[in-house]
This record gives structure tokens, sequence and C-alpha cells, in this order.
């Protein structure tokens, strides 16, 4: 593992996507709270993942994090694998899928880099990872790989055009007196693992321009509307007093095309 993956591992490894905010425990109840407060703070994912419509597909889910949508999978009847670069994010969902009665096959794997022969499954679905990944356009070539034809990827990815990119480099380049910084520059070192990216939809039409099918649209997130905790590694009192006067209405009528959330549909 090369420094900067194995950056990105420690960062995650510390505590998987949402663990600090949002899991009270590792029991069957605490993990169903943490998946109620995800679905309400996100309520596009289940129709973006298409849990109802898995059952009997073959499906691979690149960076379980803590398990919720892994274990919806389960729950659908899906043949399910699931991968993650840190063990903590293994762990935590195969604690959950037993605590649920659920299976699936689970291990620590590298997304530049899937254990899978080519052609092996009908969806592969990952939500806010492939943008950690150091080489990000060789874990899409993955994707494609281990795809059947015809089958269906659905990613998210960051959107550098977002509310939030803009509080970032606010705070961090504008405040910090240091306003050369590019917004690539503030996401890769300040939104959450080092070297996290961003795209533009032309840039992440090139990076799917293998695919016969590419659907893209943009979604504003409880981060973009202030709705929530910032994450794991952002507060302060001016974070707080930003929750208070935040434009939300607003926001939802003049710029429904700022959100962080970048969700893609792509067939091969």
């Amino acid at each position: 593992m090369n420094q900067a993956k194995a950056d990105v591992h420690d960062f995650w490894d510390r505590a998987s996507c949402g663990e600090e905010l949002y899991l009270a425990g590792e029991d069957r109840a605490a993990y169903q709270a943490q998946a109620e407060t995800r679905y309400a703070l996100e309520p596009y994912i289940p129709g973006f993942a298409g849990f109802n419509a898995a059952r009997g597909l073959r499906v691979l889910e690149i960076g379980v994090g803590l398990g919720a949508d892994h274990q919806r999978f389960a729950e659908a009847g899906a043949v399910l694998s699931g991968i993650d670069l840190t063990e903590r994010a293994v762990e935590h969902t195969r604690r959950r899928l037993a605590a649920f009665g659920l299976a699936s096959e689970l291990a620590v794997g590298d997304a530049e880099n899937l254990q899978f022969p080519d052609e092996s499954f009908d969806l592969v679905y990952s939500w806010g990872v492939l943008h950690h990944s150091p080489d990000t356009p060789k874990a899409i070539a993955e994707v494609w790989r281990v795809l059947k034809r015809g089958g269906g990827a659905r990613i998210m990815v960051y959107h550098k055009w977002s509310l939030v990119g803009l509080m970032l480099w606010v705070r961090y380049a504008l405040l910090g007196l240091k306003p050369w910084l590019s917004l690539s520059e503030i996401y890769a070192r300040y939104l959450e693992s080092p070297g996290t990216k961003a795209y533009t939809v032309r840039e992440a039409r090139e990076l799917f321009a293998d695919f016969s099918q590419v659907e893209i649209r943009t979604v504003l997130t409880h981060g973009d509307l202030l709705e929530s905790a910032a994450g794991q590694r952002h507060r302060g009192a001016l974070l707080t007093l930003a929750r208070k006067v935040w434009p939300r209405g607003l926001i939802r009528r003049l710029l429904p095309g700022a959100g962080l959330f970048m969700l893609i549909e792509a067939r091969k």
C-alpha cells in the first residue's frame, strides 16, 4: 500500500464515516438508529441504490462503511459481496449483518484492484467512496471490468461546484488568508480523508466514458443546507452561527444544482 492510500486507510480506520456522529453502540438497536438517521438525512439513497429491485442480483458494494446500505441490499435478497479498505468498516458491517441474521461475502479490499473476475456482477454500488481513492480513474475502470455486459453502476462522488466546497474555501482559504488555494486543494486538505477529490459533471462523464449510458444529477445535501453535524473534521462557533441564519429556502429555490453529492447511474 502506497503512502497516499495508507493515509486514506488510517483516516477511515480511526472511525468509519458517520460513526462518531450517529452510531451509539454496536448492537441491533444502535445500528437500526444509525440507519434511520442516515436515510432521514439522505432520503435519496434508497431510490438511487435500488434496494427494492436487487432480489436475485449479484451485487458488489465498494466501501461498506457502517453497513446500512449493505443491510438493505441483503434484506432485499441480493447475492451480495462487499469490500472496504479498512478492517474497521468490514467488522462493523459483519457485526451488523449478524445482528439482523443476514449474510454477505465481506472482505478488506482495494477499489483500485478488485479481487473478482471480469463480468462478475449485475450491479456495483458505491456511495461516497471512490473520490477518496488516490487513483479514482483506475477504481472506475475496475467497476467497469467486474460488471456484466448490460450491468449497472450506481456511484456517488463529490461535486466540485457545491456549497460545501464554497464554505470550506471561505473558511480555510479566504479567512485563512490563503485566497490562492484552489477548490481542488481545499477538498484534498480539509473535507475528509487526505486527497479527497470532487468533480465537475463534465469530468465525471470523462471518468465514465467507457460506459454505454451515463446519467448524472446533483443533489443538495444536509451539509450544503447546514441541516446536520458537518462531519468528522468540522466544528466551531462560526459553524453553529451559520446554521441559525442559513437561507435554506432561498438555496433550494435558486441553487438546486449546487449540492455536494453527484449521483451517477451508468450501464456497461
